[in-house]
């Protein structure tokens, strides 16, 4: 599913990955771990395409496909994404419209039709359901409530 070959990248010209080598396959969950300043973060902004991050060396192959010719919104539709620690709450936006513009945008991606509202909502209720989610989190806004885990008071 994610392969990646002796990837270099750097920040600013500082080298921060020296030569990463990962294999996820299908249905894997891999864990990177290590001190800070080691390129955690780094290897997810240079996977994600965020902007300022350049991979220097290396391959990376995702879903059969190499992710470093891709822009950041075709690596998004693709399905490799970077999510925070700390998400923004984005006021008047449900997770249910939220959710829906993302599936539409991977579906139209791959040339398929957007789902219908109707279909949409059974989908997101079964897995609401299959998952033990509060189908009220579908009306909640976008990151609202969410923990931030050992965030800082301001």
């Amino acid at each position: 599913m994610l392969s990646i070959r002796n990837l270099h990248a750097s920040v600013d010209d500082k080298a921060i990955l020296k030569g990463l080598n990962l294999d996820v396959k299908a249905g894997e969950v891999h864990a990177i771990m290590g001190p800070n300043g080691s390129g955690k973060s780094t290897t997810g902004h240079v996977l994600s395409g965020r902007p300022g991050y350049e991979a220097t060396a290396g391959e990376v192959e995702f879903l059969g496909k190499n992710l470093l010719e891709m822009d950041t919104e075709e690596r998004a539709r693709e399905g490799l994404f970077l999510a925070f620690q700390y998400p923004v709450e984005i006021p008047g936006v449900s997770n249910m419209e939220f959710l829906k513009a993302a599936v539409d945008a991977q579906r139209e991606h791959r040339g398929e039709a957007p789902l219908d509202a109707v279909s949409f909502m059974k989908k997101a209720r079964d897995i609401c359901k299959a998952v033990n989610l509060d189908q009220s989190f579908l009306k909640r806004g976008v990151n609202e409530g969410f923990s931030g885990g050992e965030k800082e008071a301001q």
